[in-house]
């Protein structure tokens, strides 16, 4: 099947030139089918609310990848599906005629036909399939912007491979929404279609709802990405770092290098934020913290000012952001308008180059992540992963991150359980995972998450967006500046994924049971 093409209209009492270099300002532009973009410019990130299909608009996250001011802008996305929008403005007596042009593809379709409340027939299988569940939208679904395409490559290259069991893998894609329930339903919907393994890139909250809703049946569950544990068993593994790891190791090099140890406790009211919480409630005050205060927001909160005015008030040095996707962005962008940024720092465990890169380049600075995978790791394996990455999906494809590529990560482990017990049988396959170890660009890892490198990052802003003395602003001092360890830079060239700064690799801690 080829792609289809779908069409809207608006209209703006104003020329092409006023309409063009306001697309996306907030206030301004922002009007034109719900645009946010900071820039336009070639790789700017773009959020469009394209009315597609009749009922709601639907949330399109990508890049801007072609201009031609006053006329066109292109905007290749990767969520809810791969594809492109045109956007033409052309003059009219009355100002400017606007003119969206989408490109659908069969993922599309099945996406959009599915959220509309349609089925969607499936042919029979030629192997075997396993599906993959992740945030295609919601709140989610800046974290899982690359995982749909890494978990793509993988299975292609597994049947380069020559496939499992004779065959060809076939993978399937399902969107929770960020949704617990539309994540049951999703997940169901992939194991009547055969799907015997289903990976999660997902909240927690998401993983224990489908966990409970498959009970009994021969499925195997893995959740790929960070995580705060529980809920295993065989047919139910969880990889991905853990809390207690994550914050026990970044806790005492972060307050060093900011030269403060007052922490307050921020994120949202779900599973996953309650859960690293706690953790931190443990581990940080043996490392020398001070807890400040403690306060949470729901999902899909947009003003954040009560909270930050406690988080100014509260005096603190370091915020443990445990917002999620969307949320981290919208709060982390709030706290840099609202000067925050000039008294603390932020600590996000879910804090990736994909979210980085919508806080943007001017409210990046003074943040840090912890994780196992950071796109700019020097190993051999994460650069010809990053350079097959590319060459599949092309330079305007979204950065690579710990949460998105573990979902490559875990269908590579899968294949090699699955090789290892010549079956694609749940619990055999299950069996070889638990109990074995795989070298992956990230590194050595195991089943249930401990055992892996853990790496403290900090976001740098590209030379040319800095002040004039070539620092950003603020008190804080970064990692590799006098008295804070060395920072481990990871060399390499940018690319697209970096267009509102990096998470530079600070330090490289193993991580122990």
């Amino acid at each position: 099947m080829g792609t289809l093409a779908v069409t809207a209209e608006d209209s703006a009492a104003v020329p092409p030139e006023i309409v063009f270099d306001q697309f996306g300002r907030v206030g301004e532009g922002g009007w034109l089918f719900g645009a946010a973009c900071d820039r336009v410019a070639l790789g700017s990130v773009v959020t469009l609310r394209a009315p597609i299909g009749g009922g709601p608009p639907v949330d399109i996250l990508g890049r801007i990848s072609g201009l031609r001011r006053p006329r066109l802008i292109s905007i290749t996305h990767d969520q809810p599906w791969r594809g492109r929008i045109r956007l033409r403005f052309a003059p009219v007596p009355a100002g400017t005629r606007i003119r969206l042009d989408a490109e659908l593809d069969e993922q599309g379709l099945g996406w959009l036909l599915r959220r509309r409340g349609y089925p969607v027939p499936l042919y029979p299988a030629s192997g075997p399939r396993i599906g993959l569940l992740t945030s295609r939208s919601g709140t989610g679904s800046f974290f899982a912007a690359a995982a749909g395409n890494v978990a793509t490559l993988a299975v292609e290259e597994i049947n380069a491979e020559g496939g499992i069991e004779g065959g060809p893998v076939e993978l399937l894609h399902a969107d929770d929404a960020t949704d617990p329930g539309t994540g049951v339903i999703e997940a169901l919907r992939l194991a009547r279609a055969g799907c015997r393994t289903i990976f999660l890139m997902t909240t927690s909250a998401t993983y224990d709802a489908v966990a409970a809703a498959l009970a009994g049946q021969d499925v195997l569950v893995v959740l790929t990405n960070m995580n705060e544990g529980g809920g295993e068993s065989r047919l139910r593994v969880r990889l991905g770092e853990r809390p207690a790891t994550q914050l026990t190791r970044a806790a005492g090099p972060l307050m060093r290098t900011v030269g403060g140890r007052r922490w307050f406790l921020a994120g949202n009211d779900y599973v996953w934020p309650r859960a690293v919480n706690s953790v931190a409630r443990s581990v940080l005050p043996p490392s020398g913290a001070v807890l400040v205060g403690e306060r949470y927001a729901p999902l899909g909160a947009r003003d954040f000012t009560p909270l930050i005015e406690d988080i100014a008030a509260s005096d603190a040095d370091i915020v443990l952001n445990t917002f999620v996707g969307a949320d981290s962005a919208a709060f982390e962008r709030q706290s840099h308008a609202m000067g925050l940024r000039d008294r603390t720092v932020s600590l996000g465990p879910a804090m990736d180059e994909a979210t980085l890169e919508r806080i943007g380049a001017d409210a990046s600075n003074g943040i840090y992540g912890v994780a196992g995978y950071f796109q700019h790791l020097q190993t051999d394996r994460n650069g010809t992963l990053l350079e097959r990455y590319r060459s599949r999906f092309g330079r305007w494809a979204p950065p690579l991150s710990s949460l998105s590529e573990s979902a490559f990560e875990a269908i590579v482990v899968w294949a090699i359980a699955a090789r290892r017990a010549r079956s694609t049988e749940p619990g055999r396959v299950a069996d070889e995972i638990w109990r074995g170890r795989f070298e992956l660009p990230r590194g050595t890892i195991t089943a249930g998450g401990d055992q892996q490198q853990l790496h403290l990052a900090s976001a740098r802003t590209p030379p040319s967006r800095r002040c004039p003395t070539g620092e950003p602003p603020g008190r804080r001092r970064r990692l590799g500046e006098p008295g804070s360890p060395p920072a481990g830079h990871v060399a390499g060239g940018r690319n697209a994924g970096d267009q509102s700064g990096q998470l530079s690799k600070s330090t490289t801690r193993r991580t122990s049971t």
